[in-house]
């Protein structure tokens, strides 16, 4: 079996090696940001041109960052004034990164940069504007389902992996169980035993909030942080009830706030906000929060490996959630989803403008087409022009009202 798991959005990436413009890789920490830029390094030297890789965790390469002009004058001693392409790594370790990026793409040289760093609020945020007009943002997530099981298949069925699912359902079954207790860590996945498994996503974990937690975000509470993930891992897929969350953490509301919003710019949660176009009857204040992760979240609650039946529901509408936002990163629709005060929900809507698609998802093998009430009344309200049922295995369309409702298969989400 490979020991490299291929990443679609390695694509992309290689692609945009030709513009001009900075390209920007940011991501959790360990989800293979350094990998994929090794990878590229290694093809653009193989392909004759002109390449340098520079990690600022490495002394000997962080010097050269200490001015613009000590950066500017390794790089023509490099490359002359010939095209050049420079990898920076780590970029997050620089102070004030994206002035000094700027300063150094402005003066016009012939260098392309392709730089890559963890998720911290210095990348995401300062840089990010820093840099505008002259960079694009990558967001690398964990392994994907279908980058997974491509790899576990040993790329036999590159392409053709709808094919593999639907003659192999019970192989698809375990390898969507795989994933759904380990998650799409690739260090992870590339372990074979179990038990190096949960070390290494506890070490994962323990960075994220010893790293990224304490020294960039200067939290001095690490301890309930930890306990707020852990409550929030509890309640994958439930609004947040931020009174009970105050009184399970024993911390204050600002502080829950600030807190949520810290784990959800370094990667480790996504949080989902309310549809509603009718205030009174329509839920529009708390999120739900979901995890970048589906290893991390396990973890969290001691199920990592050993999920129990009746979690695997919380967890697969978790995945389902993290595929839409992949499948959706370079378009304007946002994901929501819909409550109201009287009971009824909706799991996702796909929030598009003028067009809007709701999502239901169901942990169960479907015989027939059969929708919830929740569902039925959006439909109803909204008449959207298309729905979708996410489930096990029932592929079919049927028509409710004006609205056509696909029933799809997880595999060809």
């Amino acid at each position: 079996m490979s020991n490299l798991i291929k990443r679609s959005i390695s694509k992309d990436i290689k692609a945009h090696l030709l513009s001009k413009e900075i390209t920007m890789i940011v991501g959790a920490r360990q989800v293979g940001k350094t990998t994929l830029m090794n990878s590229l390094y290694n093809q653009i030297l193989q392909s004759g041109q002109k390449a340098l890789f520079l990690n600022l965790d490495i002394e000997s390469d962080s010097r050269f960052f200490s001015s613009q002009e000590m950066l500017l004058d390794h790089l023509r001693l490099e490359f002359g004034n010939t095209k050049g392409y420079v990898f920076i790594d780590e970029i997050q370790r620089k102070t004030d990164a994206g002035v000094f990026l700027k300063g150094i793409y402005d003066s016009n040289i012939p260098y392309k940069f392709i730089v890559s760093g963890s998720g911290s609020l210095e990348l995401k945020e300062k840089i990010h504007e820093s840099l505008a007009g002259r960079k694009r943002l990558f967001e690398m997530n964990p392994v994907t389902f279908n980058e997974f099981a491509d790899f576990k298949t040993n790329y036999k069925y590159e392409n053709r992996l709808g094919d593999f699912f639907h003659i192999n359902q019970d192989a698809s079954f375990r390898l969507l169980k795989e994933y759904l207790n380990f998650g799409g860590y690739p260090r992870v996945i590339l372990s074979l035993e179990q038990e190096e498994k949960t070390k290494i996503i506890n070490e994962i974990f323990r960075s994220y909030t010893e790293k990224d937690m304490v020294y960039l975000l200067k939290i001095d509470r690490v301890e309930s942080f930890e306990v707020l993930l852990k409550l929030l891992a509890a309640q994958t897929g439930q609004i947040i009830s931020y009174a009970n969350l105050c009184r399970d953490s024993h911390l204050s509301f600002p502080t829950i706030k600030k807190y949520l919003w810290y784990a959800e710019k370094t990667f480790a949660i996504h949080l989902i906000t309310p549809y509603f176009k009718n205030n009174y009857k329509e839920i529009v204040k708390s999120p739900i929060a979901y995890f970048n992760d589906l290893g991390l979240r396990n973890a969290l609650l001691g199920s990592f490996g050993n999920l129990q039946e009746r979690d695997y529901g919380f967890v697969f509408q978790n995945y389902v959630l993290n595929t839409l936002l992949d499948h959706k990163r370079w378009s304007n629709a946002r994901i929501k989803f819909w409550r109201t005060t009287s009971g009824q929900e909706v799991d996702f809507i796909i929030d598009e403008g003028r067009k809007i698609t709701p999502v239901e998802v169901k942990y169960s093998i479907l015989k027939s087409p059969k929708i919830e009430k929740s569902f039925e009344i959006f439909i109803k309200r909204y008449e959207p022009e298309e729905a979708t049922v996410l489930n096990l295995s029932l592929d079919k369309q049927e028509k409710f009202g004006k609205t056509k409702v696909n029933f799809i298969p997880f595999w060809k989400l």
